[in-house]
């Protein structure tokens, strides 16, 4: 397996967590009540309590980097979310900030952001 780093997010309520996500292809792959983990093919994804979080002040994040982001954002898309700049949960279109990578984003019930990070346009497809 190559090397590799998994995000660690809040979620107030797993059942709820796992249902947002269950609707952009992810499955669970471990819960107890201190620990949740989802996954979607080689994304995982890692969640651990947080009932008092607010949604609107969370400054949790992680990147997601992919080789055809334009597949997984059609895909996203079919969850129906909202892609204004204010809503919570929502998901936005690509934009490309500065001299950084093509990405998206995806702000989850809980207030955290994901980037969805191009990586052909970062220079880390296995084809470097």
């Amino acid at each position: 397996m190559a090397d590799r780093i998994t995000a660690n997010l809040p979620s107030r309520d797993f059942a709820a967590t796992a249902a947002f996500y269950g609707k952009l292809g992810f499955v669970p792959a471990f819960r107890d009540d201190g620990w949740m983990i989802l996954t979607r093919g080689d994304l995982v994804l890692e969640f651990f309590p947080h009932p008092d979080l607010d949604p609107w002040s969370s400054w949790f994040s992680a990147c997601i980097r992919v080789d055809d982001p334009d597949a997984l954002l059609a895909t996203w898309r079919s969850a129906e979310l909202p892609s204004d700049r204010t809503s919570i949960p929502r998901l936005t279109g690509f934009f490309k900030p500065g001299a950084a990578p093509r990405m998206f984003a995806l702000v989850d019930e809980d207030g955290s952001l994901l980037r969805v990070i191009d990586n052909r346009d970062a220079g880390e497809t296995d084809g470097r």
